[in-house]
Protein backbone atom coordinates (compact mmCIF):
# COMPACT_ATOMS: atom_id res chain seq x y z
CA UNK A 1 0.00 0.00 0.00
CA UNK A 2 3.14 2.42 1.15
CA UNK A 3 4.51 1.95 -2.72
CA UNK A 4 1.12 2.25 -4.33
CA UNK A 5 0.68 5.90 -2.22
CA UNK A 6 4.30 6.66 -2.95
CA UNK A 7 3.34 6.17 -6.83
CA UNK A 8 0.07 8.20 -6.44
CA UNK A 9 1.73 10.64 -4.94
CA UNK A 10 4.78 10.66 -7.52
CA UNK A 11 1.96 10.87 -10.61
CA UNK A 12 0.07 13.95 -8.83
CA UNK A 13 3.05 15.97 -8.32
CA UNK A 14 4.36 15.57 -12.62
CA UNK A 15 0.61 16.32 -13.02
CA UNK A 16 0.65 19.24 -11.02
CA UNK A 17 3.80 20.37 -12.41
CA UNK A 18 3.04 20.10 -16.14
CA UNK A 19 -0.46 22.22 -14.81
CA UNK A 20 2.20 24.84 -13.06
CA UNK A 21 4.60 24.85 -16.25
CA UNK A 22 1.55 25.29 -18.85
CA UNK A 23 -0.05 28.13 -16.84
CA UNK A 24 3.24 29.66 -16.80
CA UNK A 25 3.67 29.22 -20.13
CA UNK A 26 0.07 30.99 -21.54
CA UNK A 27 1.08 33.62 -18.75
CA UNK A 28 4.47 34.38 -20.79
CA UNK A 29 2.89 33.85 -24.01
CA UNK A 30 0.76 37.05 -23.04
CA UNK A 31 2.90 39.06 -21.92
CA UNK A 32 4.07 39.37 -25.47
CA UNK A 33 3.95 42.95 -26.88
CA UNK A 34 1.26 42.09 -29.89
CA UNK A 35 -1.06 41.46 -26.61
CA UNK A 36 -1.34 45.46 -25.88
CA UNK A 37 -1.69 46.62 -22.32
CA UNK A 38 -4.58 47.79 -19.90
CA UNK A 39 -6.27 51.17 -19.63
CA UNK A 40 -6.14 52.93 -17.12
CA UNK A 41 -9.27 52.63 -15.09
CA UNK A 42 -10.16 56.13 -14.49
CA UNK A 43 -10.04 57.21 -17.78
CA UNK A 44 -13.03 54.46 -18.59
CA UNK A 45 -14.90 55.91 -15.80
CA UNK A 46 -16.19 59.02 -17.38
CA UNK A 47 -17.94 56.70 -20.49
CA UNK A 48 -21.44 56.24 -19.12
CA UNK A 49 -21.02 53.11 -21.12
CA UNK A 50 -18.51 51.59 -18.76
CA UNK A 51 -20.30 49.85 -16.08
CA UNK A 52 -19.12 47.47 -13.31
CA UNK A 53 -15.64 47.24 -14.49
CA UNK A 54 -16.47 46.78 -18.74
CA UNK A 55 -18.13 48.79 -21.28
CA UNK A 56 -21.38 47.77 -22.66
CA UNK A 57 -23.48 47.55 -25.45
CA UNK A 58 -27.11 50.06 -25.76
CA UNK A 59 -29.14 47.06 -25.36
CA UNK A 60 -28.46 43.77 -23.85
CA UNK A 61 -26.13 41.94 -26.14
CA UNK A 62 -24.98 38.59 -26.07
CA UNK A 63 -21.52 37.64 -27.78
CA UNK A 64 -22.80 33.90 -28.80
CA UNK A 65 -26.65 32.71 -28.86
CA UNK A 66 -27.90 31.17 -26.19
CA UNK A 67 -27.08 27.03 -25.63
CA UNK A 68 -24.06 27.39 -27.16
CA UNK A 69 -20.34 27.26 -25.97
CA UNK A 70 -17.01 27.54 -27.15
CA UNK A 71 -16.70 23.80 -26.52
CA UNK A 72 -19.95 23.35 -28.67
CA UNK A 73 -19.10 25.83 -31.26
CA UNK A 74 -15.76 24.47 -32.29
CA UNK A 75 -17.00 20.76 -32.33
CA UNK A 76 -19.45 21.99 -34.73
CA UNK A 77 -16.95 23.32 -36.88
CA UNK A 78 -15.26 19.99 -37.01
CA UNK A 79 -17.91 18.34 -37.90
CA UNK A 80 -19.84 19.80 -40.03
CA UNK A 81 -17.54 20.97 -42.90
CA UNK A 82 -18.55 23.73 -45.16
CA UNK A 83 -17.60 24.50 -48.78
CA UNK A 84 -16.17 27.16 -50.13
CA UNK A 85 -14.68 29.09 -46.91
CA UNK A 86 -11.60 29.67 -49.01
CA UNK A 87 -11.50 30.75 -52.78
CA UNK A 88 -10.57 28.44 -55.13
CA UNK A 89 -8.82 30.90 -57.42
CA UNK A 90 -6.74 34.16 -56.27
CA UNK A 91 -8.87 37.14 -55.28
CA UNK A 92 -8.58 39.66 -58.49
CA UNK A 93 -7.32 43.15 -57.10
CA UNK A 94 -5.91 46.04 -58.01
CA UNK A 95 -3.00 47.36 -57.23
CA UNK A 96 -2.94 51.49 -57.18
CA UNK A 97 -0.12 53.95 -56.08
CA UNK A 98 -1.33 55.37 -53.49
CA UNK A 99 0.58 58.06 -52.80
CA UNK A 100 0.12 59.07 -56.51
CA UNK A 101 -3.86 59.75 -55.44
CA UNK A 102 -5.08 63.66 -56.38
CA UNK A 103 -5.14 64.87 -52.23
CA UNK A 104 -8.35 67.05 -53.30
CA UNK A 105 -10.75 64.45 -54.79
CA UNK A 106 -12.64 62.48 -52.51
CA UNK A 107 -11.64 59.12 -52.58
CA UNK A 108 -12.16 55.91 -50.76
CA UNK A 109 -10.22 52.40 -51.11
CA UNK A 110 -11.32 49.01 -49.53
CA UNK A 111 -8.19 47.30 -48.74
CA UNK A 112 -9.74 43.62 -47.86
CA UNK A 113 -12.09 42.83 -44.96
CA UNK A 114 -12.35 46.26 -42.72
CA UNK A 115 -9.43 47.98 -43.57
CA UNK A 116 -9.70 51.61 -45.95
CA UNK A 117 -7.67 54.51 -47.19
CA UNK A 118 -9.46 57.52 -47.09
CA UNK A 119 -8.86 60.47 -48.69
CA UNK A 120 -11.82 63.57 -47.90
CA UNK A 121 -11.24 67.38 -47.73
CA UNK A 122 -7.87 67.18 -48.52
CA UNK A 123 -7.06 64.56 -45.41
CA UNK A 124 -5.46 61.13 -45.69
CA UNK A 125 -6.89 58.67 -43.57
CA UNK A 126 -6.36 54.99 -42.72
CA UNK A 127 -9.11 52.70 -41.09
CA UNK A 128 -8.38 49.38 -39.20
CA UNK A 129 -5.11 48.14 -41.50
CA UNK A 130 -4.17 44.71 -41.30
CA UNK A 131 -1.50 44.34 -43.66
CA UNK A 132 -0.47 40.43 -42.70
CA UNK A 133 -0.98 37.37 -43.77
CA UNK A 134 -3.45 36.72 -41.06
CA UNK A 135 -5.84 37.61 -38.80
CA UNK A 136 -4.89 36.70 -35.03
CA UNK A 137 -2.50 36.14 -33.01
CA UNK A 138 -1.25 32.43 -34.56
CA UNK A 139 0.11 32.16 -37.92
CA UNK A 140 -1.98 29.10 -39.69
CA UNK A 141 -5.47 30.91 -37.98
CA UNK A 142 -7.24 32.76 -39.76
CA UNK A 143 -5.30 33.10 -42.99
CA UNK A 144 -6.14 35.95 -45.83
CA UNK A 145 -7.46 34.41 -49.05
CA UNK A 146 -5.07 33.94 -51.85
CA UNK A 147 -3.72 37.03 -53.68
CA UNK A 148 -5.58 39.51 -51.20
CA UNK A 149 -2.11 40.40 -49.38
CA UNK A 150 -1.04 43.18 -51.42
CA UNK A 151 -0.15 46.29 -49.51
CA UNK A 152 1.91 47.04 -47.01
CA UNK A 153 2.88 49.81 -45.25
CA UNK A 154 5.57 50.94 -47.44
CA UNK A 155 2.87 51.28 -49.63
CA UNK A 156 0.74 53.86 -47.61
CA UNK A 157 1.85 58.22 -47.92
CA UNK A 158 2.06 59.72 -45.16
CA UNK A 159 -1.05 59.60 -42.48
CA UNK A 160 -3.16 62.35 -41.23
CA UNK A 161 -5.02 59.91 -39.08
CA UNK A 162 -5.32 56.91 -38.30
CA UNK A 163 -8.67 55.09 -36.79
CA UNK A 164 -9.41 52.20 -35.01
CA UNK A 165 -12.55 50.83 -34.51
CA UNK A 166 -12.16 48.11 -31.97
CA UNK A 167 -8.88 46.10 -30.51
CA UNK A 168 -9.98 42.69 -32.42
CA UNK A 169 -6.78 41.32 -34.15
CA UNK A 170 -8.50 42.01 -37.66
CA UNK A 171 -8.77 45.40 -37.26
CA UNK A 172 -5.94 46.18 -35.20
CA UNK A 173 -2.68 44.31 -36.03
CA UNK A 174 0.39 45.08 -34.17
CA UNK A 175 2.74 45.07 -36.86
CA UNK A 176 0.77 46.83 -39.34
CA UNK A 177 0.53 49.95 -36.65
CA UNK A 178 3.94 49.64 -35.58
CA UNK A 179 5.47 49.65 -38.89
CA UNK A 180 2.70 52.96 -39.19
CA UNK A 181 4.12 54.73 -36.25
CA UNK A 182 6.70 57.46 -37.97
CA UNK A 183 4.26 58.30 -41.22
CA UNK A 184 1.00 58.44 -38.78
CA UNK A 185 0.44 62.33 -37.83
CA UNK A 186 -2.21 61.24 -35.49
CA UNK A 187 -4.14 58.21 -33.83
CA UNK A 188 -8.60 58.41 -33.13
CA UNK A 189 -9.37 55.43 -30.90
CA UNK A 190 -12.49 54.34 -28.50
CA UNK A 191 -11.80 54.54 -25.37
CA UNK A 192 -9.19 52.10 -23.74
CA UNK A 193 -7.05 51.19 -27.00
CA UNK A 194 -5.04 54.18 -26.51
CA UNK A 195 -2.97 51.76 -24.45
CA UNK A 196 -2.00 49.37 -26.70
CA UNK A 197 -0.19 52.28 -28.71
CA UNK A 198 1.70 53.32 -26.04
CA UNK A 199 2.75 50.03 -25.39
CA UNK A 200 3.56 49.94 -28.79
CA UNK A 201 5.69 52.98 -29.04
CA UNK A 202 3.34 55.79 -29.72
CA UNK A 203 3.33 59.07 -27.93
CA UNK A 204 0.42 59.95 -26.04
CA UNK A 205 -0.20 62.94 -27.46
CA UNK A 206 -0.27 61.56 -31.15
CA UNK A 207 -2.95 59.06 -29.27
CA UNK A 208 -6.60 60.71 -29.29
CA UNK A 209 -9.59 58.52 -27.25
CA UNK A 210 -13.21 59.20 -27.22
CA UNK A 211 -16.47 58.26 -26.39
CA UNK A 212 -19.71 56.76 -28.77
CA UNK A 213 -20.76 60.33 -29.84
CA UNK A 214 -17.57 62.54 -29.11
CA UNK A 215 -15.74 63.83 -32.06
CA UNK A 216 -12.51 64.96 -33.11
CA UNK A 217 -12.19 68.17 -35.37
CA UNK A 218 -9.45 68.64 -38.01
CA UNK A 219 -9.74 71.90 -38.59
CA UNK A 220 -12.74 73.79 -39.84
CA UNK A 221 -13.78 71.14 -42.25
CA UNK A 222 -13.74 68.08 -41.68
CA UNK A 223 -15.03 66.38 -38.63
CA UNK A 224 -14.40 62.77 -37.21
CA UNK A 225 -17.64 61.35 -35.04
CA UNK A 226 -17.56 58.42 -33.35
CA UNK A 227 -20.66 56.47 -32.85
CA UNK A 228 -22.35 53.31 -31.35
CA UNK A 229 -21.54 49.36 -32.58
CA UNK A 230 -22.95 46.44 -31.13
CA UNK A 231 -20.39 44.30 -30.48
CA UNK A 232 -17.46 43.42 -28.50
CA UNK A 233 -13.63 43.98 -27.23
CA UNK A 234 -10.44 42.40 -26.18
CA UNK A 235 -7.59 40.36 -27.60
CA UNK A 236 -6.38 37.91 -24.72
CA UNK A 237 -8.55 36.40 -22.20
CA UNK A 238 -10.36 39.45 -20.81
CA UNK A 239 -13.07 41.18 -23.00
CA UNK A 240 -14.80 44.75 -22.91
CA UNK A 241 -12.31 46.43 -21.10
CA UNK A 242 -11.73 49.04 -23.78
CA UNK A 243 -14.77 50.45 -26.01
CA UNK A 244 -15.77 49.68 -29.59
CA UNK A 245 -17.05 52.10 -32.30
CA UNK A 246 -18.02 53.15 -35.53
CA UNK A 247 -16.89 56.48 -37.33
CA UNK A 248 -18.45 59.18 -39.27
CA UNK A 249 -16.25 60.94 -41.58
CA UNK A 250 -18.25 64.39 -42.11
CA UNK A 251 -16.52 67.39 -44.48
CA UNK A 252 -18.58 70.14 -46.37
CA UNK A 253 -19.20 67.81 -49.18
CA UNK A 254 -19.34 64.26 -48.04
CA UNK A 255 -20.65 62.25 -45.33
CA UNK A 256 -19.51 58.94 -44.70
CA UNK A 257 -20.20 56.47 -42.08
CA UNK A 258 -17.74 53.26 -41.61
CA UNK A 259 -20.00 50.73 -38.83
CA UNK A 260 -16.92 48.21 -37.47
CA UNK A 261 -17.72 45.54 -36.50
CA UNK A 262 -21.50 45.86 -35.52
CA UNK A 263 -24.82 43.53 -35.07
CA UNK A 264 -27.76 45.28 -36.18
CA UNK A 265 -29.64 47.41 -33.51
CA UNK A 266 -31.55 50.87 -32.80
CA UNK A 267 -28.26 52.82 -33.03
CA UNK A 268 -28.55 52.89 -37.02
CA UNK A 269 -32.22 55.02 -36.69
CA UNK A 270 -30.49 56.84 -33.94
CA UNK A 271 -27.30 57.72 -36.33
CA UNK A 272 -29.28 58.12 -39.67
CA UNK A 273 -32.05 60.19 -37.29
CA UNK A 274 -28.45 62.60 -35.89
CA UNK A 275 -26.87 62.82 -39.41
CA UNK A 276 -29.55 63.46 -41.82
CA UNK A 277 -27.96 60.75 -44.48
CA UNK A 278 -24.63 59.42 -45.56
CA UNK A 279 -23.11 59.38 -49.20
CA UNK A 280 -21.64 56.05 -48.61
CA UNK A 281 -22.02 53.70 -45.55
CA UNK A 282 -19.36 50.70 -45.24
CA UNK A 283 -21.64 48.04 -42.99
CA UNK A 284 -20.39 44.80 -41.31
CA UNK A 285 -21.76 41.95 -43.47
CA UNK A 286 -19.49 39.21 -43.08
CA UNK A 287 -18.30 36.48 -40.52
CA UNK A 288 -22.34 36.53 -39.69
CA UNK A 289 -23.51 33.15 -38.03
CA UNK A 290 -26.97 31.96 -36.01
CA UNK A 291 -24.57 31.42 -33.55
CA UNK A 292 -23.21 35.02 -32.79
CA UNK A 293 -26.06 36.57 -34.23
CA UNK A 294 -25.90 39.95 -31.80
CA UNK A 295 -22.59 41.04 -32.91
CA UNK A 296 -22.36 40.70 -37.21
CA UNK A 297 -25.18 41.72 -39.76
CA UNK A 298 -26.08 39.41 -42.37
CA UNK A 299 -26.17 40.76 -45.81
CA UNK A 300 -30.34 41.24 -44.65
CA UNK A 301 -29.57 43.56 -42.08
CA UNK A 302 -27.33 45.39 -43.34
CA UNK A 303 -29.59 46.03 -46.32
CA UNK A 304 -32.13 47.01 -44.05
CA UNK A 305 -29.56 49.07 -41.79
CA UNK A 306 -28.17 51.14 -45.02
CA UNK A 307 -31.69 52.12 -45.72
CA UNK A 308 -32.62 53.45 -42.21
CA UNK A 309 -29.09 55.19 -42.26
CA UNK A 310 -30.33 57.24 -45.57
CA UNK A 311 -27.38 55.66 -47.75
CA UNK A 312 -27.05 57.01 -50.98
CA UNK A 313 -24.52 53.99 -51.71
CA UNK A 314 -23.41 50.74 -49.48
CA UNK A 315 -20.43 49.34 -49.35
CA UNK A 316 -19.99 45.87 -47.84
CA UNK A 317 -17.54 45.15 -44.89
CA UNK A 318 -15.80 42.82 -43.29
CA UNK A 319 -15.56 40.88 -46.46
CA UNK A 320 -13.61 39.66 -49.06
CA UNK A 321 -10.05 38.22 -47.53
CA UNK A 322 -10.52 36.34 -44.39
CA UNK A 323 -13.53 33.54 -43.49
CA UNK A 324 -13.73 34.04 -39.40
CA UNK A 325 -17.61 32.54 -39.71
CA UNK A 326 -19.05 29.12 -41.25
CA UNK A 327 -20.51 30.22 -44.49
CA UNK A 328 -18.83 29.93 -48.23
CA UNK A 329 -16.35 32.64 -48.99
CA UNK A 330 -18.58 34.66 -51.62
CA UNK A 331 -21.68 34.17 -50.06
CA UNK A 332 -22.00 37.87 -48.80
CA UNK A 333 -21.73 39.11 -52.04
CA UNK A 334 -24.12 36.99 -53.55
CA UNK A 335 -26.78 37.66 -50.64
CA UNK A 336 -26.17 41.77 -50.99
CA UNK A 337 -26.65 41.94 -54.30
CA UNK A 338 -30.02 40.13 -54.02
CA UNK A 339 -30.78 42.34 -51.02
CA UNK A 340 -30.14 45.25 -52.69
CA UNK A 341 -32.31 44.98 -56.30
CA UNK A 342 -34.63 47.78 -56.35
CA UNK A 343 -33.28 49.36 -53.08
CA UNK A 344 -32.78 53.23 -52.67
CA UNK A 345 -29.22 52.89 -52.55
CA UNK A 346 -26.60 51.76 -54.90
CA UNK A 347 -24.42 48.98 -54.12
CA UNK A 348 -20.83 49.13 -54.37
CA UNK A 349 -18.72 45.96 -55.15
CA UNK A 350 -15.02 47.22 -55.89
CA UNK A 351 -11.82 44.64 -55.70
CA UNK A 352 -9.21 45.35 -53.29
CA UNK A 353 -7.36 47.96 -54.39
CA UNK A 354 -10.09 49.53 -56.52
CA UNK A 355 -10.78 53.35 -55.68
CA UNK A 356 -14.02 54.69 -55.18
CA UNK A 357 -14.65 58.41 -56.30
CA UNK A 358 -16.95 59.60 -53.88
CA UNK A 359 -18.15 62.54 -55.87
CA UNK A 360 -18.71 60.15 -58.74
CA UNK A 361 -22.64 58.18 -58.57
CA UNK A 362 -22.27 56.88 -61.68
CA UNK A 363 -19.59 54.77 -61.03
CA UNK A 364 -19.98 51.01 -61.67
CA UNK A 365 -18.62 47.69 -60.44
CA UNK A 366 -18.43 44.32 -61.68
CA UNK A 367 -19.12 41.16 -59.92
CA UNK A 368 -15.40 40.31 -59.54
CA UNK A 369 -15.70 37.24 -56.73
CA UNK A 370 -17.54 34.93 -59.68
CA UNK A 371 -14.35 34.52 -61.32
CA UNK A 372 -12.46 33.07 -58.26
CA UNK A 373 -14.89 30.46 -57.40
Amino acid sequence: MSHMKKKLQIVLIGFTTLVALLVLAVFAYLQRAEFGAAPEVEQLQRSPHYRNGEFHNLIPTSVIAEGQSALSITFSDLTNPVELLQPAQPVPVLKIDLKALDRQQDTLVWLGHSSFFVQIAGRRMLVDPVFKDHAGPISFAGRAFNGTNVYTADDMPDIDLLLITHDHWDHLDFETVTALESKTLQVLVPLGVGAHFQRWGYVRDKVHEADWYETMAMGNDLAIHLVPARHYSGRALTRNQTLWTGFVLESNKRRVLLSGDTGYGPHFKEIGSRFGNFDLVALDMGQYDPRWPAIHMSPQEAAQAAEELNAKALLPAHVGRFNLARHAWDEPFERISAQSKSKSYRLLTPRIGEAINLGDEGQQFLPWWAGAR
